[in-house]
């Protein structure tokens, strides 16, 4: 009987460290090797890029943090300009979250005025750190 309580016990531990760390890591903005010299253009992204830098968004239709990431990605293309926001639907787009390897939503895409992705964030990102991840695009 104490093995097994002992058994539930580390389970539990281990349970709660990879939550905590998974949440930590969820939503920041960081550089994937992959993404590099790979470039975005207004025909594959459905919407003109912005004149610095556009905020691209995968989003689905049932995703709740997606609602809190457009807020945000509105609103620091509002406030920086020549930064564009691109919201494109992961379920109606498979092609381009294969190619770029989107495995949840959201994930955003920073690009740079040429389309380059300069950073990517899984998960819904804070508004410092996509001010931050800017700064590398523009």
């Amino acid at each position: 009987m104490m093995t097994g309580l002992m058994v539930c016990v580390a389970a539990l531990v281990v349970a709660s460290a990879y939550g905590a760390l998974h949440r930590r890591r969820s939503g920041r903005v960081r550089v994937y090797g992959r993404d590099d010299d790979r470039r975005l253009g207004a025909a594959e992204l459905g919407g003109e890029l912005g004149a610095r830098a556009t905020l691209v968004q995968f989003s689905s239709a049932f995703c709740a943090p997606c609602r809190a990431t457009r807020r945000v990605l509105g609103e620091v293309a509002e406030m920086v300009p020549g930064v564009t926001h691109v919201e494109i639907d992961a379920e109606a787009r498979l092609d381009l979250v294969r190619a770029l390897g989107v495995l949840k939503t959201p994930t955003v895409l920073v690009l740079d005025a040429e389309g380059r992705v300069v950073r990517r964030a899984a998960g819904q990102p804070r508004r410092a750190d996509v001010i931050a991840a800017l700064g590398e695009a523009v």
